[in-house]
C-alpha cells in the first residue's frame, strides 16, 4: 500500500471514531448494566435501570447508532453524548461518582481519530504476522476506553502507536554494573549494540523514557546510567503496545510503559518480575511435556537498574522461528477478530473446517496446561498466536504472557477454572466465532466447540456445557468503581455452549 499524505475530511474521521468508540462503550453498557425491554421493531430496547431511561442500538457484535427515548421519541447520541448517559447512568447505578473514566472514554475515540488519521499517511507492514498485530483500531471489545493513551498528547504517544504502523529505534542505555538487576537469560540484550567498560547494556523504549524522564535525572548526573545512543535497527510495536519485535532478529521486548492502557498502568511491577521465572518454568514445563505443535513463548529473563527497578525493566521473550513449524505464518487471534487485509478468517471457503481446525489448535494445550501442569494460561485474544499454513488453515498455537498467567495452588482451582473459561471461551472462541458467523452467515459455531470441549476428561467440562451461564468480566463496572485492575469481578452470560433445546 502506497503512502497517502491527504487528510481525510475531518468529519469523516469523527464520525468514523464515534463509531469506533461507541462500539465497545455500548457492549460494555449492554453486558453490565442495561436491562432488554420489550418493544416493537427491528432494533433492541434496553432499560438502563439507574435512570429509567430506554435505549436502543443496531445489534451486532459491534452495537451502533445508539438513541434514547425522550419527549415521545427517539434521539440519536454522538460519541460525547452517549459518554454522559454512561456516566449519569452509572451514578445512579452504583452511588459512586467517578471524574477519571468519562475523560478516559473522550481519550479513547480521540485517539482513535489520531490513529485513522495517521493510516492515511502510513504503510502497513507487508508481513501478515506484523500487520495482524498493528490492527487492532478498535481493540478490546468490551472495555470502555480500549484506545485511551493516559491523556498524554497526540506527539506523545503517536510515533510508538502499533494501529498507526509505527516503527522505531530503541533507546540504548549503558547501566553501571553495580547497578544491575536482572534474573535469567538476558543475552540477547548485549548483542543490541556496546557498553562502555563498567557498564551493561540496557535498552529503553522511547515513550517511558520521556514519561521518567525526571526521575531518571540524577542517575545520569551521577553516572550511573548513560546513553549510547539507539539501536541501528527498527523495532515494531505489538498490540500489547509496550512490547515489541525485532523480526531480522527474532527477538520480543516487553517494557513497562507508565500508561493506563484498559484496565492498568502497564508497569513491570517488582511483584511481578520476581515470581515470573517460577510461572514461566512451570508454563514453559507444560509445553515441553505436551510436545509440538503447540507451543509456548518463554519470558526468558529481565534486565534493569536496582534505581529504576520498574521504571527500566526490559523483558526478553522468546522469538517465533525456533517454535513454528515449517511454513507456518503466526497471527494474532485479536487480529482475526477484528480483521486485517489476508485475514484468513474472512477469506476462507470452508468456514466449519476452518473453524474446526482453529479450535483443535486452540482448545487442547489450554485445557492440558491447567488439568495436568496446573497453570492457568491468560489465553485471551491478545495473548494468542495462531499459525496457518499456506492455505490459510490453523495448525498451530503460541501462547504468551507469563505476567498474566498463574499457577494452582497459588489461585485455587475453582477460581483459576473460573478465569480460564472467561479467558478461553468468553473472550477468546466467542470472538472468532462471531467474526468468523459475520463473514460467513448461516455458521453456527457452537457445536464444533461442545464437540472439542467434550473430548477433554477435566471435571469441570461437563458442567461448562450444561450451565445455563458463563463468567464475564465487568471492565466497566471495574473501572468506575476505581476496582484494581488484577482485580476480576464477573457477572453471568448465556452460555453458547449450552445445547438449546
Amino acid at each position: 500500500m502506497d503512502r497517502v499524505d491527504l487528510k481525510p475530511p475531518a468529519d469523516t474521521v469523527g464520525q468514523r471514531a464515534d463509531a469506533y468508540a461507541a462500539a465497545p462503550l455500548l457492549n460494555c453498557l449492554l453486558r453490565e448494566v442495561a436491562e432488554p425491554h420489550q418493544s416493537p421493531g427491528p432494533r433492541p430496547v434496553f432499560r438502563l435501570p439507574g435512570t429509567g431511561r430506554l435505549l436502543r442500538v443496531k445489534p451486532g457484535r459491534r452495537p451502533a447508532d445508539p438513541e434514547v427515548h425522550a419527549a415521545g421519541d427517539w434521539h440519536r447520541l454522538g460519541h460525547s453524548e452517549l459518554v454522559k448517559l454512561v456516566a449519569e447512568e452509572l451514578r445512579r447505578h452504583t452511588g459512586l461518582s467517578n471524574g477519571d473514566l468519562p475523560a478516559e472514554m473522550i481519550d479513547s475515540r480521540d485517539a482513535i481519530a489520531a490513529l485513522l488519521t495517521a493510516r492515511t499517511r502510513a504503510t502497513a507492514p507487508e508481513d501478515p504476522y506484523l500487520r495482524s498485530e498493528q490492527s487492532l483500531i478498535t481493540g478490546h471489545p468490551y472495555h470502555p476506553a480500549p484506545k485511551a493513551r493516559g491523556g498524554g498528547p497526540v506527539a506523545s504517544w503517536l510515533p510508538y502507536a502499533p494501529e498507526a504502523h509505527a516503527h522505531f529505534p530503541l533507546v540504548l542505555l549503558g547501566v553501571r554494573e553495580d547497578q544491575v538487576a536482572e534474573e535469567g537469560d538476558t543475552s540477547a540484550l548485549d548483542a543490541l549494540g556496546t557498553a562502555p567498560p563498567g557498564y551493561r547494556l540496557l535498552p529503553a523504549h522511547p515513550w517511558q523514557l520521556d514519561l521518567v524522564a525526571r526521575d531518571l535525572a540524577p542517575a545520569f548526573a551521577d553516572g550511573r546510567l548513560v546513553r549510547l545512543g539507539t539501536t541501528a535497527f527498527d523495532a515494531w510495536p505489538t498490540a500489547a503496545i509496550r512490547t515489541v519485535y525485532e523480526p531480522r532478529r527474532d527477538l520480543f521486548l516487553k517494557f513497562s510503559l507508565d500508561v493506563r492502557i484498559t484496565n492498568d498502568i502497564r508497569r513491570l511491577w517488582r511483584h511481578d518480575l520476581l515470581k515470573l521465572h517460577r510461572t514461566d518454568t512451570a508454563a514453559g514445563a507444560a509445553f515441553a511435556a505436551m510436545g509440538p505443535p503447540a507451543a509456548w513463548l518463554s519470558d526468558r529473563g529481565y534486565r534493569t537498574a536496582a534505581f529504576a527497578f520498574e521504571e527500566l525493566a526490559v523483558l526478553v521473550r522468546d522469538g517465533l522461528r525456533g517454535h513454528l513449524l515449517p511454513d507456518a505464518t503466526p497471527l494474532l487471534a485479536a487480529g482475526l477478530a477484528e480483521g486485517f487485509e489476508g485475514s484468513p478468517l474472512a477469506a476462507t471457503a470452508d468456514p466449519d473446517a476452518w473453524w474446526e481446525a482453529y479450535l483443535r489448535q486452540v482448545i487442547p494445550p489450554a485445557l492440558t496446561a491447567f488439568d495436568a501442569h496446573g497453570v492457568v494460561l491468560e489465553a485471551h485474544l491478545q495473548n494468542t498466536l495462531v499459525a496457518v499454513d499456506a492455505a490459510g488453515t490453523p495448525v498451530q498455537v503460541l501462547f504468551r504472557d507469563a505476567e498474566g498467567a498463574k499457577v494452582l495452588p497459588d489461585v485455587p482451582r475453582t477460581a483459576g477454572w473460573e478465569r480460564l473459561v472467561y479467558c478461553l471461551v468468553v473472550n477468546h472462541l466467542s470472538e472468532i466465532a462471531a467474526a468468523l458467523a459475520e463473514h460467513h452467515p448461516g455458521l453456527d459455531p457452537w457445536p464444533a466447540a461442545r464437540r472439542e470441549l467434550a473430548r477433554h476428561d477435566l471435571p469441570e467440562i461437563p458442567a461448562l456445557l450444561t450451565a445455563p451461564t458463563l463468567p464475564g468480566k465487568t471492565n466497566l463496572l471495574l473501572r468506575w468503581t476505581h476496582a484494581d485492575g488484577a482485580d476480576a469481578r464477573y457477572l453471568p452470560l448465556p452460555n453458547p455452549l449450552a445445547e438449546r433445546g
